[in-house]
C-alpha cells in the first residue's frame, strides 16, 4: 500500500475508534466509566494529530514525522498490575449498555491492531517505524478495554475497580 493510502486509511479507523469513545463518554453516567471513555477518546485524538500531521508532511516532503508518539494509556504489563492491586468493591449496576459500547470499541481497536499489522509486515523504513509504534499502542488499547469489559463479563473487574476478592 502506498504511504498515503496508508496514512489516509490509519486516519479512518483512529476516527472511528475516537468517535465510539466521545459518544460513549457523553452517554454513560458513571464518573469512572465517563473518565475511562474520556481518556480512550482524547488518546485516539491524539493519534489523529500526529497522523493528520504525518499526511501532511508526507505529501509536502515525501518525509514522516521524527516525533515520538506517545499514549495516555499505559501498557498491557501496568494496566493488568494496577488491575491486580486494586481491592475496592462496587455494586453490579445495568450494565448492558456499557458492554455493548466496550464490545463495539474493542472490536475497533482490534481490527485497527489488525490494520497497523498490515502496515507493519508491508511497510519498510519510516512507515514501518511508525505503524509498529501504532500498533503497539493499539495493544495496549486492546488490553485496556478487555479491562473494563471483563468485569460486565464476570471476571470481576469494573473500570480499573476489582468486583471480588478471592482471598
Amino acid at each position: 500500500m502506498e504511504m498515503e493510502k496508508a496514512i489516509q486509511t490509519a486516519i479512518d479507523y483512529e476516527t472511528k475508534i475516537r468517535d465510539i469513545y466521545r459518544d460513549a463518554a457523553q452517554s454513560v453516567h458513571d464518573p469512572e466509566g465517563k473518565k475511562f471513555f474520556k481518556m480512550m477518546g482524547d488518546d485516539e485524538q491524539y493519534h489523529l494529530d500526529y497522523l493528520m500531521e504525518s499526511l501532511r508532511l508526507w505529501r509536502e516532503s515525501g518525509k514522516l514525522s521524527a516525533e515520538k508518539l506517545i499514549s495516555a494509556v499505559p501498557s498491557k504489563e501496568i494496566i493488568q498490575k494496577e488491575t491486580d492491586k486494586i481491592k475496592a468493591h462496587m455494586s453490579k449496576k445495568n450494565l448492558s449498555s456499557i458492554k455493548v459500547i466496550l464490545s463495539r470499541a474493542l472490536q475497533a481497536e482490534v481490527e485497527t491492531s489488525n490494520f497497523y499489522g498490515k502496515m507493519v509486515n508491508e511497510m519498510t523504513d519510516e512507515g514501518q517505524k511508525m505503524f509498529s509504534r501504532f500498533l503497539e499502542i493499539e495493544e495496549n488499547h486492546i488490553a485496556a478495554v478487555q479491562a473494563e469489559l471483563d468485569y460486565i463479563t464476570n471476571t470481576g473487574y469494573w473500570f480499573d475497580f476489582k468486583e471480588f476478592d478471592m482471598e
